[in-house]
């Protein structure tokens, strides 16, 4: 079994290239397979009387920083991609090469600016997609529309943070992925041992994740590189175990 593990950045890089890429360097040394960043418009998003609106503008990912970060990240030896929330967006990060993309639990309840079109243009792209359902959606509808697509659902609790006893495990191991918001690293590390024991042979599994001094708006329900050093680790023990 390969586990594909990526370590989602969110607002964590708090609109600092400087942050963005020492959080690049630090999942690339704990051993993540890719950083995933999100592409949105605020206004698009949020309301202006939003408590955290100013963390969340400054936070905002143009297409000039997206292509500085995938080109260190590419640097780096890592792979960098997005979840995007607009349909520009999803063309522009197309034309400076990334190979995947993520669509976010709230896409896929269709009811954000662009929610249709943002699909559409994923789909069209014929590459490789990860999907969180954690706030509902069709998914046979979506499905379809991936027609020509390789996808992978994942199993998501849109709670921040997630309660791990609120977990269906007996959902969860019906999934390929496992999109996590548990604070600790357990749930992610059990997940694998549940597919490896019914032999799957590759599964997704990301995790909120900052630095140590990170105050963006994701920092509170985010994990350290260290914790996650702590969880790859015991990943790629189960990844070769025997059973």
């Amino acid at each position: 079994m390969k586990a594909f593990v990526v370590a989602e950045i969110g607002s964590n890089w708090e609109g600092s290239l400087s942050k963005g890429k020492k959080i690049i360097q630090e999942c690339k040394k704990v051993g993540a397979d890719a950083v995933k960043f999100q592409m949105w418009r605020a206004n698009d998003l949020y309301n202006k009387s939003h408590p955290n609106w100013k963390e969340i503008k400054k936070a905002e990912l143009s297409f000039q920083m997206a292509k500085k970060l995938k080109k260190f990240s590419d640097k780096e030896k890592i792979e960098f991609f997005c979840s995007a929330f607009y349909p520009e967006a999803v063309k522009y990060l197309l034309s400076i090469g990334v190979k995947k993309f993520k669509i976010a639990s709230r896409t896929c309840k269709f009811t954000d600016p662009y929610s249709y079109e943002v699909m559409q243009e994923k789909s069209r792209s014929k590459k490789e997609i990860f999907i969180s359902m954690g706030m509902g959606g069709n998914k046979k509808r979506i499905s379809n529309m991936f027609n020509k697509n390789k996808i992978t659902f994942c199993y998501c609790i849109s709670d921040y943070p997630l309660e791990f006893k609120k977990i269906n495990w007996n959902s969860a191991i019906k999934f390929e992925g496992f999109s996590d918001h548990t604070m600790d690293v357990l749930a992610p590390i059990l997940f694998a041992a549940l597919k490896k024991q019914k032999k799957s042979r590759s599964i997704y599994i990301e995790k909120h994740v900052r630095l140590e001094d990170s105050n963006g708006p994701d920092a509170s329900t985010s994990i350290t590189t260290e914790k996650l050093s702590e969880m790859i680790k015991q990943i790629r023990v189960i990844e070769k175990m025997k059973v």
